[in-house]
């Protein structure tokens, strides 16, 4: 092509491309303000229609990703060239081909790798109070449908640009509250309810269990139809004296990633990081600069790292109020984690939307130049975790080296003199720590150690359906599942037909360990004998364990008569039949099957519960009825229930009946009662909502049988204290709110709702308390007692240091009395979440006779996935109790029984309470 008809293409490409850029509406024609004004957000209604207006350019496809939980359309909208948009779903093959990794040589990766175009997620409004997020999209749509300079053309021409609006009802909601008030110097975004419907800030939480609908779209979009290399979740709010966080992050990052995960982390935030210092932006923080981790598994940029994809997360400052980035001394001297400070200044929102404007260009910029790096490096790491799964293979996990340490240091005591491999002497320096080969091979070349090469979940377990959303939750995460066609038997073991499979040997082997395997989390101090360094979320989350699926582990390679299935292809539990009987039962240990219950109490239909000390004890019985028998069949069919025929009545059989259910919550949401509003829908029990300002009104026993409290309601009998994070939002006063919203003010007080708690208890209602809501065992003043403090010089008796004793979340294995009605269904040990979550002991004084231990710690070692320093206090420790009051019951679990929808295992230690 010569020069000169070069030119003339490309300049009939740019005359056409500032055509319609001219046809598309800038923000300020279509919102009437430019985003980023002070004291101006747009809602989703708006920015929903700009959507649909950016979408008439020839750079993009406007896709509805599905509805969110309060039934708005989720749109992403996929930016690129003209020439690309027109082959994306050629582009969408590639992307998945050489994430998959499945059946490629290097020589074909590479060819597809040259071929195919950087696939980049940008999102915002997750959380939808940190209103840059989706402002900043709106302005970065804007801004690469229109602009026409050689950067952004480029960046058109190797990019494909999904970008993903993350939280529409939340938009909606804090965008209208914060714009209903005229006077500027009164708005705020503190919002009546969670902008979440259910879960609030928790839908970052959601995204390997993908509870939510808003997580389950985005996960389709992320997993199983684009799998793109990098991915930018952009949140609020930079820690103090910064101006944001970014990557690259601080240790540890999770044992189980590809190394190629880390170092493309890092050079992604060299990009970020200096294109804001060329451009002349300071306050970037970066690795110990902030609190960010590359460790947990469940956020929306933390889950893509077990799919090999580069997640990136900001926090930024910024409000349309404007604000001060405060003086923090220490930040303002230069450093690896600041090297270039920001000052004390006056902070306007727009200049975090420009903030936000350039990282999303450095990050596509990179992208650009590195498309075929980057599309080639996706494969590698999908072929690694292939090849490591197709072999034996030991992980490096921080347990396994201390094993190596302690051999070691075993070895000296008993061979006096005995040096490591390096030796002594003047050629030692550095090499102090070397210890001899033969303990790594007698650790990590021990055949018990090897990663597994697969799990199988038998299809004849007692609670299949709910293994079954197990199996679910991994296929939405794109995990390849296979399925047996027939009866097999795998290493002397036999297995039925319809059991699943899932193999090591796949491209998101990483996330396929991390939900069947144990977290190993290392030790994690500020010094040596110094206080703990708090992980960013969760230190352990095994999902298998936290749902009580039954597995096993297989170390070798095996086949079978087995089925691959389509990838995102959602499974359903056996469909199950029910004959015509004089008497049903269904089993307690399946979590489903109280939602048969549920139905048939709606319905009208007689049911009953077997008691303690007959053989089917725990298990519903419904007498047969036409009404009965034909609800019977529709659960069993939708909800995988089997039903056992029953001829004869078991004996001293108890009615039950629905109660009348309130959950405390408060102005704002609570985000642990919203998981529980969840959950009591989806397993179809009624309740509603009670705040305390209804509490404090008495009267309670009239209008509710039981009452709900979720962890962080009822507070400790001490001084109040400050909120962990060191900020607590400011209540508004009742005359700023509307009337409908003034009732849901104020918090659980020991002078006025205690006493009506009381009553109601006494009165014959019953409470469960969750979490440090047990307190409420305290301000009642039964003969219960921490069990987790000692006595500090002055003979008082303190909580245990943190350099003693330090849970953050993760599972733990219990011990349960399921001798009685309130653990119908359990297992005789179960995991638990915990997380730094109550322990007691019966008082030695008081009259504890009345009191039912459920759970407890009976060793001290009961971790099974996660960090937990000083375990060894947990010992005989109780995790959970009944005790009576007046007429009442007051149920406590101190771990989290119903935690973010996950804890399947323990959802029974709430149901089996909810009956009269």
């Amino acid at each position: 092509m010569n020069s000169k008809f070069y030119y003339l293409v490309l300049l009939l490409l740019t005359t056409v491309a500032v055509a319609w850029a001219q046809q598309v509406p800038s923000p300020k024609e279509h919102f009437g303000f430019n985003i980023g004004d002070d004291y101006k957000l747009a809602n989703y209604t708006q920015t929903a229609a700009y959507f649909k207006k950016l979408s008439a350019s020839p750079r993009t496809k406007l896709v509805d990703i599905g509805l969110t939980e309060e039934g708005r359309h989720q749109y992403m909208l996929i930016v690129s060239s003209p020439e690309n948009i027109k082959r994306l779903e050629r582009y969408k093959t590639i992307s998945q081909q050489l994430a998959h990794a499945e059946g490629l040589t290097d020589q074909q990766a590479r060819e597809l790798a040259a071929e195919g175009k950087s696939v980049i997620w940008i999102d915002g409004g997750l959380h939808a109070t940190e209103v840059v997020g989706t402002h900043q999209l709106i302005e970065t749509m804007w801004q690469l449908v229109s602009r026409t300079d050689p950067e952004t053309m480029n960046i058109l021409d190797n990019d494909i640009i999904l970008l993903t609006h993350a939280n529409p009802d939340g938009q909606e909601l804090v965008s209208d509250w914060y714009m209903r008030e005229p006077d500027t110097s009164k708005r705020a975004t503190n919002i009546p309810r969670l902008y979440e419907k259910y879960v609030g800030h928790d839908n970052n939480r959601d995204f390997y269990m993908m509870n939510m609908k808003e997580s389950q779209n985005i996960s389709r979009q992320l997993f199983v139809e684009w799998l793109p290399q990098i991915m930018y979740n952009h949140h609020q709010r930079g820690p103090a004296g910064s101006v944001l966080a970014g990557p690259p992050y601080r240790d540890p990052f999770n044992h189980v990633f590809d190394p190629l995960i880390v170092t493309s982390i890092d050079a992604v935030g060299a990009a970020m990081n200096n294109r804001l210092n060329v451009e002349g932006k300071p306050g970037y923080t970066q690795r110990a600069g902030s609190q960010f981790s590359t460790w947990w598994n469940g956020g929306l940029r933390t889950t893509p790292y077990f799919h090999n994809m580069v997640g990136i997360l900001t926090e930024i400052i910024g409000s349309p109020t404007p604000e001060n980035v405060p003086l923090v001394p220490e930040r303002l001297i230069p450093n690896g984690a600041t090297p270039n400070p920001v000052t004390p200044q006056r902070w306007h929102f727009r200049q975090s939307i420009d903030y936000s404007v350039s990282l999303n260009y450095a990050v596509l910029d990179y992208a650009s130049r590195y498309r075929s790096e980057l599309l080639f490096n996706i494969y590698r790491m999908g072929s690694n975790a292939i090849a490591r799964g197709n072999r034996d293979n030991w992980t490096f996990y921080p347990s396994y080296i201390d094993s190596i340490k302690i051999a070691n240091k075993n070895n000296k005591k008993s061979e006096p003199g005995t040096e490591g491999e390096g030796g002594g002497g003047e050629f030692s320096f550095g090499r102090e720590d070397t210890v001899a080969v033969k303990y790594y091979d007698a650790v990590l070349k021990d055949p018990g150690r090897r990663d597994a090469r697969g799990y199988i979940i038998p299809a004849d377990q007692a609670d299949f359906p709910t293994a079954v959303k197990f199996i679910n939750a991994l296929i939405q995460s794109g995990i390849a599942v296979q399925k047996a066609t027939a009866a097999f038997t795998v290493a002397g073991k036999q297995y039925p037909a319809g059991s699943y499979i899932v193999k090591t040997s796949q491209a998101f082997r990483p996330h396929v360990i991390d939900m069947f395997e144990p977290q190993d989390h290392p030790n994690d101090f500020q010094y040596e004998g110094g206080p703990p360094i708090r992980p960013y979320d969760a230190a352990g989350w095994t999902l298998a364990f936290q749902m009580g699926v039954k597995f096993d582990r297989i170390s070798d390679s095996f086949s079978g008569p087995f089925e691959k299935l389509p990838y995102g292809s959602l499974q359903s539990p056996p469909k199950q039949e029910v004959a015509t009987a004089k008497g049903y039962l269904i089993d307690a240990r399946i979590n489903n099957g109280f939602i048969v219950v549920n139905d048939l109490l709606k319905a009208g239909v007689k049911v009953f519960r077997v008691p303690v000390g007959v053989k089917e004890a725990g298990s519903f019985y419904i007498p047969s009825s036409a009404k009965a028998h034909e609800l019977l069949v529709k659960d069993a069919a939708s909800f995988g229930i089997p039903v056992t025929v029953s001829e004869s009545k078991p004996a001293g059989l108890k009615a039950v009946a629905p109660m009348r259910i309130g959950i405390w919550n408060n102005y704002g949401g609570s985000i642990p009662a919203g998981w529980i509003s969840w959950l009591m829908e989806q397993y179809h029990f009624s309740y509603e909502f009670i705040y305390t300002s209804a509490i404090d009104s008495g009267k309670l026993r009239s209008k509710y049988d039981m009452i709900i409290f979720a962890t962080g309601a009822i507070p400790d009998t001490g001084k109040p204290k400050k909120a962990r994070n060191g900020f607590e939002p400011k209540p508004p006063k009742p005359e700023e709110l509307p009337a409908q919203y003034r009732s849901w003010l104020g918090k659980i007080t020991a002078d006025t709702s205690i006493p009506q708690l009381k009553k109601f208890l006494e009165d014959g209602g019953r409470i469960v308390t969750i979490g440090s809501s047990t307190n409420l065992a305290y301000h009642l003043q039964l003969p219960v007692q921490n069990a987790l403090v000692e006595k500090n010089n002055k003979n008082e008796m303190k909580p245990l240091s943190g350099t003693k004793y330090y849970i953050p979340g993760s599972l733990l294995l219990a011990d349960i009395d399921t001798t009685v009605a309130e653990t119908f269904g359990m297992a005789a040990r179960n995991d638990v979440y915990f997380e730094r979550s109550p322990v007691f002991k019966l008082s030695a004084t008081g009259d504890t006779a009345g009191i039912k231990k459920l759970m407890w710690f009976s060793d001290d070692k009961p971790l099974h996935s996660g960090w937990a320093w000083g375990q060894q206090y947990l010992k005989n420790g109780i995790a959970a109790f009944v005790a009576p009051v007046g007429k009442g019951k007051l149920y406590a679990f101190g771990p989290e029984i119903t935690f973010r929808g996950q804890s399947h295992s323990t959802f029974k230690l709430l149901f089996n309470q909810l009956y009269k």
